[in-house]
């Protein structure tokens, strides 16, 4: 398996867990997601984007790493050309880290319906910012590894059928969920958390309990 970090512009902490789920992974960092390198103690082999997010003191910061510079004005978002230069190299599966907040809202719902599209296709994908995990929820049973207490949410990005939830504060059996429903929202982990889905896709997004 050959497992790719792509660097986002969003927000990130650095937390034990992310150390692990990034350790032996190649890395390339996609425009101003570059800034993200030095708290995770990383070196990309690519950078690249259109650098209109990136100061003179960041590439001069940066100026050993390899870059392929594109247009502004181009069809496709730097964290897609990121994504997708990956899976040119050979990527089966991929963390996304800085794929929750920013400056943009628009960058961070296209980072989640990528994650989909992407599991869809058999790349199995982990959207992260340290605080906030995302996972893609297809038709099957998934079953996860959460403290207990941990909060999370289920984003549907269609109608769900037939979902279930185990291992929660409010199990769910065998519901209907109409698409934009908040009923999946706001839930808390105990247990080991399972969760089936009969038909439709969704995020499965998780508040990770940080040590202060």
């Amino acid at each position: 398996m050959s497992r790719f970090t792509i660097l986002l512009g969003g927000d990130l902490v650095r937390t034990p867990e992310l150390g692990v789920q990034i350790t032996g992974t190649r890395v390339i960092a996609a425009d101003s997601g570059i800034r993200h390198a030095r708290l995770l103690g990383v070196t990309p082999e690519l950078w690249l984007g259109d650098f209109d997010s990136v100061s003179e003191e960041t590439l001069a910061a940066h100026s050993d790493v390899k870059r392929e510079v594109f247009p502004l004005e181009k069809d496709f978002t730097d964290g897609e050309l990121a994504i997708t230069a990956a899976l040119r190299e050979g990527a089966t599966a991929l963390v996304l880290a800085g794929a929750f907040g920013g400056a943009r809202a628009d960058h961070a719902y296209l980072h989640l319906a990528q994650a989909l599209r992407l599991e869809e296709e058999g790349i199995p994908v982990l959207l992260t910012s340290g605080a906030q995990e995302g996972r893609p929820l297809l038709v099957g049973e998934h079953e996860f590894d959460y403290a207990d207490g941990t909060l999370f949410s289920i984003l549907g990005f269609s109608d769900l059928s037939g979902l279930t939830v185990e291992g929660a504060k409010w199990p769910l059996d065998n519901v209907e969920v109409a698409f934009g429903s908040s009923l999946t929202i706001s839930n808390e982990v105990r247990g080991r958390l399972r969760i089936s889905l009969a038909k439709g896709r969704a995020i499965l997004v998780v508040h990770r309990i940080l040590e202060v």
